[in-house]
């Protein structure tokens, strides 16, 4: 059965005064006050993917992924077959264009492997062994049906395993992050440099697939952390020391200048202290999410929500954990989810305001959009500084203290319920405790009703 576990962070064992905001004992907003344990990973539990609205798969340094029922937690399919931990994992889902039915879970490991297995049976259906590296991230390319594995190089590969193209090797670093984009590109986070690619698929001209490198963005000055598409039209990249650039899709041109997040001589909330900032871990952008308008970045232990079209950050909290981030997304309604190094997984309320209030924005956030270092334009940062104001809001609504390591992502089932996954080796179903109450009664009424109903006492 669901277990009940809410409370403070001092009841965990983490007594020690912070700076950051605390839900307290009463959290009235949070509907996620039932929780599932499922305990089969013996190490980090690092990646969790979707594969239906009933079923999602998790893995991580073990070398197994475990394939779940998130309605009741049970344990559907093992998928053993890696000696080394899982590096990547993704779902290749069945596919109209070849009529196939069935979908696969990819995964690649550390050894050097990419396995294909059966959605349905978890058997495998292909092993690929002749990686050079290991392979850190894996693509599908559904308008195409194919999929993409990126590492020292990047392969291109069909439905059936088979090997289409490939790229040359970078001797240098390997592909970190991959991102679809239009005109049958992509863009390769490659150290710090993004390297757009085309795929030519087969034609009257072109008897086979091929691969071209187009162009090479070196616009960052640390390698890219994190990579994510806003919308058809625009792309946006986050690096280790905070730079954060937003693309144009179709021509790579760069829209809005990068630069660093932090910055200590910007004004903080009230409640926050200074003293317990460490620069060196709290400028990295460590993930980025989007709604399609607005781009919400995870950066050292803090929440930044910036504004695609307006071009600036309408919220913050510069101390949203204790400790760094590591995942952040953006829910249908107005909340955000983030996980942290810390254990935690807090749910936030963001509002957009429709009136300007008093509060500035630190002067960093305007340098990084398009504004250089000159006196000239300096003066300008200044003034937008002065003028600026705060017009959204993140208030903290929820705090889900299950973990007693750091927290590696989650992921978020409309009427399901969340799931988060962690360094303590444990996968955590969170369920929403009113409509779990519902649930079970219409399955009492149901069985009272196949049983005749209440019977009288004699």
């Amino acid at each position: 059965m669901l277990r009940w576990l809410l409370g403070s962070r001092e009841s965990q064992g983490h007594a020690e005064k912070s700076p950051v905001l605390n839900t307290g004992e009463e959290q009235t907003q949070n509907p996620y006050t039932e929780l599932l344990v499922l305990k089969s990973h013996h190490d980090i539990v690092r990646f969790l993917v979707k594969i239906d609205e009933y079923r999602f798969a998790s893995a991580g340094d073990d070398g197994i992924a475990f394939v779940w029922d998130v309605q009741t937690g049970e344990k559907l399919l093992e998928l053993h077959g890696h000696t080394q931990q899982v590096t990547a994992i993704t779902v290749l889902p069945s596919s109209e264009i070849c009529d196939e039915q069935i979908g696969l879970i990819l995964t690649a490991s550390s050894d050097r492997t990419v396995i294909a297995w059966n959605c349905e049976t978890g058997a495998q259906f292909r092993k690929i062994s002749d990686f050079y590296a290991t392979v850190k991230c894996l693509v599908v390319l559904q308008w195409l049906d194919v999929w993409l594995s990126g590492g020292s190089e990047l392969r291109v590969w069909n439905r059936k395993l088979e090997h289409l193209c490939e790229t040359n090797h970078f001797p240098d670093a390997a592909i970190n992050a991959l991102v679809e984009l239009p005109k049958n590109c992509v863009a390769a986070a490659v150290g710090k440099d993004l390297v757009i690619f085309r795929l030519i698929a087969p034609s009257e001209e072109e008897e086979n697939w091929d691969v071209h490198k187009i162009k090479c963005l070196s616009d960052h000055q640390d390698d890219i952390r994190s990579l994510i598409n806003i919308n058809e039209l625009t792309f946006v990249s986050g690096s280790l020391v905070g730079e954060l650039i937003v693309w144009d899709s179709l021509d790579w041109t760069k829209q809005s200048s990068e630069s660093s997040f932090w910055d200590p001589s910007s004004p903080q909330e009230a409640h926050q202290d200074i003293r317990q900032w460490s620069p060196q871990n709290d400028i990295s952008i460590q993930h980025l999410a989007t709604d399609g308008q607005l781009v919400f970045a995870a950066v050292g232990r803090g929440i930044y929500v910036y504004n695609i079209e307006m071009k600036r950050v309408i919220a913050f909290r510069r101390l949203a954990h204790d400790s760094n981030l590591l995942h952040i997304a953006k829910l249908p309604n107005s909340q955000l989810i983030s996980c942290s190094e810390d254990g935690s997984v807090r749910i936030w309320e963001f509002q957009e305001k429709s009136q300007l209030t008093a509060e500035s924005v630190p002067a960093g956030f305007f340098s990084m959009w398009g504004f250089g270092r000159t006196s000239k334009q300096a003066s300008q940062v200044t003034k937008k500084t002065q003028d600026a104001v705060l017009l959204g809001t993140l208030e903290l609504i929820g705090d889900l203290i299950g973990h007693s390591s750091a927290v590696q992502m989650f992921l978020h089932f409309d009427e399901h319920g969340l799931v988060t996954c962690s360094a303590d080796h444990l996968v955590i179903l969170w369920k929403m405790g009113e409509r779990e109450s519902r649930l079970r009664s219409s399955i009492l009424f149901e069985k009272l009703e196949q049983n005749g109903g209440l019977q009288p006492k004699l």
